[in-house]
């Protein structure tokens, strides 16, 4: 059988769960008998039914199932969370064969699905196309094994290197397509984080108003509390955590937490504490600078339009070449990836 086909068809399933699964991994399933797809699934919406069972339920003679072999991109469950365990599914249904793309790091898992599966003598293979997998879930893999979230800088700059001029004015540099696409990114990721600098002069609203999908929780740093109430931060559209010096509260969807802003690893742990596995840094140059300085980055996705200003706020500085590039109309967006953060 050709694993590997099958395989990415379960990842590309997997991939359906983008922006609402977290803070679970995305996960997708497909049951094969004599090399034919009978049954495939994914893990939908955090709390719902994970890809094992979505598969399972699809395929409609169940009696295939005892020579059947599932594809599934990370190691089965082994342990009751909001639904049960998967292996446990799959040795009840005698499942000939699991083939798995990678291990599942969590604690809880971490190789006992795939000991489980074995002990009731099923046969596992594991590590077919493991790169795109763990690629897949690297939030979820992130905040595991790293016990913060995924951080992603992104920024606009002009092509002579200014974010924004010397009064803080940055709208508009980047072309109304690469906005759109930004407002695409924060569907897909869990919080959106700005300092108090660009929350006063931008007034942002932090939202993903031009695409569909799930607004971010709003991450505002601002220690002595200077950003005013009627600002949109504080609006009722999406949930706001402000991280100062000065106030533990909650209040409707806002929540005021403590913590030292000077130390963006403090700020990290804070996010983990809250269970949010990605966060994109959307400014100012101030804040992303002390998260590079720090080297507690992941990604930087940099957009460099044809817009010159001569003078202003410079750009943050990314060390390395780029791992991607590629044009959206008369901007330029460059990806960076740390790989030792």
């Amino acid at each position: 059988m050709d694993d590997s086909r099958y395989m990415q068809r379960a990842l590309d399933l997997a991939k359906r769960g983008k922006g609402s699964v977290s803070p679970n991994p995305m996960v997708g399933c497909v049951i094969v008998h004599d090399e034919k797809i009978i049954g495939e699934g994914y893990h939908q919406k955090y709390g719902e039914a994970h890809a094992e069972v979505n598969a399972i339920t699809s395929v409609k003679d169940q009696s295939l199932l005892t020579e059947s072999t599932a594809y599934v991109t990370l190691e089965p469950c082994a342990h009751h969370g909001k639904t049960p365990p998967c292996a446990d599914l799959l040795i009840e249904k005698k499942i000939k064969r699991v083939v798995i793309a990678c291990r599942d790091p969590f604690d809880q898992v971490d190789g006992k699905g795939i000991e489980k599966l074995k002990s009731a003598g099923i046969e596992v293979t594991l590590g077919i196309i493991e790169q795109e997998a763990l690629e897949l879930n690297k939030h979820f893999f992130t905040s595991v094994q790293k016990e913060r979230p995924y951080v992603i800088l992104k920024w606009a700059q002009t092509a002579d290197g200014f974010v924004a001029r010397e009064n803080f004015d940055s709208k508009w540099i980047s072309e109304p397509y690469s906005r759109q696409l930004v407002h695409k990114w924060r569907t897909e990721e869990d919080a959106i984080l700005v300092g108090k600098n660009t929350a006063i002069h931008d007034n942002p609203s932090l939202t993903a108003r031009e695409w569909t999908g799930r607004n971010p929780v709003r991450v505002l740093l601002d220690s002595n509390l200077e950003v005013h109430k009627d600002f949109k931060l504080f609006d009722s559209s999406a949930s706001t955590l402000i991280l100062n010096a000065l106030k533990e509260e909650k209040k409707e969807n806002i929540e005021w937490i403590k913590t030292d802003l000077n130390n963006p690893w403090s700020v990290l742990r804070k996010l983990h504490e809250r269970k949010i596995q990605s966060v994109i840094i959307e400014g100012g140059a101030q804040t992303m600078n002390s998260f590079i300085n720090e080297n507690c980055w992941d990604e930087a996705r940099v957009f460099t339009s044809p817009t010159t200003f001569g003078k202003g706020i410079p750009a943050p500085e990314i060390e390395g070449k780029p791992e991607k590039e590629e044009t959206i109309f008369a901007d330029r967006l460059t990806i960076y990836k740390n790989n030792h953060g």
